[in-house]
């Protein structure tokens, strides 16, 4: 397989045609390798249209969404962004490109050694992966500029909001299936939020986030 070829297809026929087109991000696409951060069993699929299993029962999601994800979030030079699902840490490369630092949570013992690993690998330091029992972001490191999170939840949880700067912006994969919609929150005020839907995709639920809830009759 001639890996660049395949990587410049990925980018032309599924990434650019699902409206990635900011510069930056396309750039990076091209540069931060996603085949280094696909588990070995799975590396002939790492440009493929599909999501991509990984230790403990997860998935990456498809190059596509991950790089619109990214887009959206819109990381600037001078930002803190954190991320909630650490996949295998290639999501956390191409933030850490664009924002100052990045810390990236998830409960998984294995995919955050994973993610470490490869991360190292490819030379990313202005990023930190933590294990945490509960992805609901770190306390101790609030406020944030930016908030994504690698997976649906069928509302965003309070607690993560209010870990969000006035100013700042969560991106998440809102509702229930069929319909699911990535969804950008911005914190206006101490205690107000605008939400707009910008696209709709499917994927699994974000794991340890409690669901909604809901009143019983």
């Amino acid at each position: 397989m001639n890996v660049e070829q395949a990587r410049a297809n990925m980018i032309e026929q599924q990434i650019r045609p699902w409206n990635v087109l900011d510069a930056h991000v396309l750039e990076l696409l091209g540069s931060v390798k996603r085949e280094e951060f696909v588990p070995l069993a799975h590396k002939a699929l790492a440009f493929a249209d599909m999501e991509i299993p990984l230790p403990g029962g997860q998935r990456l999601l498809t190059p596509k969404v991950e790089a619109r994800l990214v887009q959206e979030v819109n990381a600037q030079r001078h930002e803190k962004v954190l991320q909630i699902g650490v996949g295998s840490g290639y999501v956390t490369a191409l933030l850490a490109h664009r924002a100052q630092r990045v810390v990236a949570v998830d409960s998984s013992a294995e995919l955050v050694q994973l993610a470490r690993t490869n991360l190292q690998k490819a030379g990313i330091f202005n990023a930190e992966v933590r294990q945490i029992d509960a992805p609901l972001g770190t306390a101790a490191e609030q406020p944030f500029d930016a908030i994504l999170l690698m997976g649906s939840v069928d509302e965003v949880p309070s607690s993560l909001q209010q870990q969000l700067k006035v100013g700042g912006r969560l991106v998440a994969i809102v509702g229930e299936e069929p319909m699911m919609y990535v969804t950008v929150m911005t914190r206006t005020g101490a205690k107000t939020f605008t939400s707009e839907q910008r696209w709709d995709t499917v994927a699994a639920r974000l794991p340890g986030v409690p669901p909604a809830s809901r009143f019983k009759f």
